[in-house]
């Protein structure tokens, strides 16, 4: 019988994360499922039948604790999905605090660093893995009142093609996925501001926001056998946002 593939799911709790963290679950992976604080992640082990793990991946040792925790288990990490991320509140970059824009960074950028060096580690020396990171539209095309958010996720889609470069010779594949607009509780008060919910909806050639679930299919794919000739790309789940 064919073991199921290992693979960690961060920003677990809500989102793009708890959809895909569940979507893995009933596609047949063992599934690592991360967030903080720990309290949010209680129903998902029910849900997914793996195990969950407290970790800040802004922190190195937490992430580190949480891949030595994952091999201890279960021998191997197969897959890596850093759903992890936050976005500041819209606000002219004149008027954003270093706080603001240094902690984006930190948790988005940095986050991403951290959790892929992590599981490269554990990745090249067993000669195989996937690990996919969450940009965003943003990461290609830029927005008002949204400079470290913008930012971030222009980093996340150059670390994953450095990476795909540096490991694709070790069978380690690194893809990065640019959601759209997304139905989750980051996104919750532009979509549900009368002004900016029309205008989502109609720059959006599809007419509405992703759910959650479509984006971890996306995820669930770049993970598979069958995406086992691709590497450094970047794959736009948004609607049809960038096709204008």
């Amino acid at each position: 019988m064919k073991s199921k593939k290992v693979t960690i799911v961060t920003g677990a709790a809500s989102g793009i994360g708890r959809a895909t963290a569940i979507f893995l679950a009933k596609r047949g992976h063992q599934v690592v499922c991360t967030d903080l604080p720990a309290t949010k992640l209680g129903e998902l082990q029910e849900l997914t039948g793996g195990i969950c793990i407290e970790a800040d991946v802004r922190i190195e040792f937490e992430v580190d604790a949480l891949i030595k925790g994952t091999v201890d288990k279960y021998g191997r990490i197969d897959g890596m999905v850093n759903c992890a991320g936050i976005e500041e509140n819209f606000v002219d970059a004149r008027d954003m605090t270093l706080e603001v824009f240094e902690n984006t960074m930190r948790t988005n950028i940095t986050g991403s660093f951290l959790v892929a060096r992590a599981a490269g580690r554990v990745m090249v020396p067993q000669g195989s893995g996937s690990i996919v990171l969450i940009g965003s539209i943003l990461s290609t095309v830029g927005y008002g009142g949204n400079a470290a958010y913008t930012a971030s996720k222009g980093a996340v889609l150059q670390l994953g093609k450095a990476l795909a470069v540096d490991w694709s010779k070790f069978g380690v594949r690194v893809n990065v996925i640019g959601p759209g607009p997304v139905a989750t509780p980051m996104s919750k008060a532009s979509l549900e501001d009368p002004v900016k919910s029309v205008w989502l909806r109609d720059r959006t050639p599809m007419g509405r926001p992703a759910q959650p679930n479509e984006v971890a299919s996306a995820c669930a794919f770049l993970l598979s056998d069958d995406a086992s000739y691709i590497t450094g790309t970047y794959l736009p789940v948004d609607g049809g946002w960038l096709a204008l």
